[in-house]
């Protein structure tokens, strides 16, 4: 009996024994003189060896490894190395040449579970790509917008970091789109500059150069131009004349329908949008002679604008410098806007908004509106403007709001530290406002105005009024103050005055002109 127990004790080691070495794929033939048992993963075989190597092995010179499960072995005799392991992708750009000691050979195309070698130039996880590379010539003839779209498509398809770069040159592009969401942070690096055709497009279409939805996104702009070349749409969209603009591009959806209203882009407007972004970066770019608005903030979150120019002339009608509209925690860093409207005109659903540093002139000033004209506007709310100057403008700081409009919202509003030079009416705020005629003229507005401060306001004015508060007599103004202002007016009309309807403002420290001496009337 003890040895019939002891049997049956060894049989059942040896069973399990044999169990375990069969589920971890040993042979359970120790093979033929000279093998050896699988290597360990990572090992380096031994030239002659025959064992099979597990995944991550690297065959050295003789080896004759066995290819992993479903990979094809690139042709070759005995010394040729093992194919690549599931999975592995080839160095962007190399392709291991056939025969190489120690260098996993490229798979085939289609290989089985093995992806093939990367092209020159291509990014796989991360890397950097040139649009030049990519087919663009950057001789500013040339249709370069096939290479912008490709260059584009693979960067945000690569799982980590990519960076696109513009070497110097003009690029001629139609219509770009860089749409994501991507995959991981894509940076553009520019040191080249982009150009529009100088045709107005009578399609519909979203502008010219589009971010839309992105986020870690990285503008470099390094001081490129984004050229719109549009004198000859400047003549097609006179509002002032017609009423009727043809575009106001506040994107907001795939047709292009606007926030300012549901007209439908017609055509080619916007030179620069910036649509969804989010933890993103535009820094040192220029935008010249745009068609409609030079540049467009709709729907982003935590944005930093630096260091950017605007450049058209005083009779390029309608061409906004910078618009933000329905975004939170924007900030205008160092900005020099010379246009014929608005330096930076703020919409609706703009909220914890800071503008510094910023050179305006010629232009119409920085604005908070127009607000009102549309139903369901969303409130504006925490907007502060510093350190800036304003030379030559036709407004200074203003916040300007539609007669008859919907009820809405602005609040905690402030305006300081800016410097005024030749500008007429250097601080305004009108609830009036009416520049096409088509308004309900004497119906109050009913966008509601609190918490709105002017503060050490200073320079020269080049209107006898200098300071114009004309707040709505339905939905009054609460809490407006004016706080060390210092604005000289020097022609012949004699010296500046402040004019006041429907509003009492707070008044603190130096006061020059006096406040609300006169009775503020609608209009220039």
């Amino acid at each position: 009996m003890v040895g019939l127990r002891r049997a049956k004790t060894v049989l059942l080691v040896l069973v399990v024994v044999i169990a375990s070495t069969i589920a971890n794929g040993a042979p359970l033939d120790p093979g033929p003189k000279g093998s050896g048992a699988a290597a360990p993963v990572g090992a380096t075989v031994p030239g002659g060896a025959n064992a099979a190597a597990p995944a991550g092995a690297t065959g050295t010179g003789g080896a004759n490894a066995a290819a992993p499960a479903g990979a094809t072995v690139p042709a070759g005799a005995k010394g040729s190395p093992a194919a690549a392991p599931v999975g592995a992708t080839a160095p962007v750009g190399a392709t291991a040449p056939a025969g190489a000691v120690g260098v996993p050979a490229a798979a085939p195309a289609g290989a089985v579970g093995v992806p093939a070698a990367a092209p020159a130039g291509a990014v796989g996880v991360a890397g950097s790509l040139d649009v030049k590379a990519a087919g663009a010539k950057g001789d500013g003839t040339t249709d370069d917008t096939a290479a912008f779209v490709a260059a584009w498509k693979t960067a945000c398809e690569a799982a980590g970091p990519s960076t696109i770069t513009v070497p110097k040159g003009d690029y001629l592009v139609n219509d770009l789109e860089f749409l994501g969401p991507c995959k991981g942070p894509v940076t553009l690096e520019m040191n080249g500059n982009l150009k529009a055709p100088t045709t107005v497009d009578a399609k519909p279409n979203c502008g010219w150069i589009d971010f839309t939805n992105l986020v870690d996104f990285t503008l470099n702009g390094n001081g490129a131009i984004f050229d719109g070349q549009g004198s000859l749409a400047w003549k097609a969209n006179d509002c002032a004349k017609t009423g009727k603009c043809n575009s106001l591009p506040i994107v907001r959806t795939f047709t292009c329908i606007i926030a300012y209203n549901i007209n439908v882009i017609t055509i080619s407007s916007l030179n620069v949008r910036f649509t969804g972004l989010t933890n993103s970066k535009i820094i040192g770019i220029t935008s010249t002679n745009s068609k409609l608005f030079h540049m467009n903030i709709l729907n982003c979150k935590n944005v930093t604008l630096e260091n950017i120019g605007i450049d058209a002339p005083p009779e390029s009608l309608n061409t906004d410098g910078i618009h933000i509209g329905r975004s939170n925690g924007v900030n205008l860093i160092g900005a020099k806007i010379k246009t014929g409207d608005d330096c930076v005109s703020i919409g609706d659903g703009t909220e914890n908004l800071i503008v510094e540093n910023v050179e305006c002139g010629p232009g119409h000033g920085i604005a908070v509106g127009s607000l009102g004209r549309y139903p369901n506007e969303q409130p504006v709310r925490g907007v502060t403007v510093r350190k800036s100057l304003i030379k030559n403008t036709s407004n200074g700081v203003r916040i300007k709001t539609w007669p008859g409009s919907p009820p809405g919202i602005a609040s905690n509003i402030i305006f300081e530290d800016i410097t005024m030079d030749n500008v007429s009416t250097p601080i305004l705020i009108d609830q009036e406002y009416c520049p096409y005629a088509d308004c309900k003229a004497g119906v109050p507005s009913k966008v509601k105005l609190s918490d709105v401060t002017f503060k050490n306001i200073k320079g020269t004015s080049a209107t006898k009024i200098a300071v114009k508060l004309i707040c709505s007599i339905g939905t009054p103004c609460t809490n407006v103050a004016l706080a060390d202002i210092n604005l000289v007016h020097n022609g012949v009309e004699g010296p500046a005055v402040g004019a006041c309807a429907n509003v009492q403002p707070v008044l603190t420290g130096q006061m020059l002109p006096p406040a609300c001496t006169e009775i503020a009337k609608p209009g220039p």
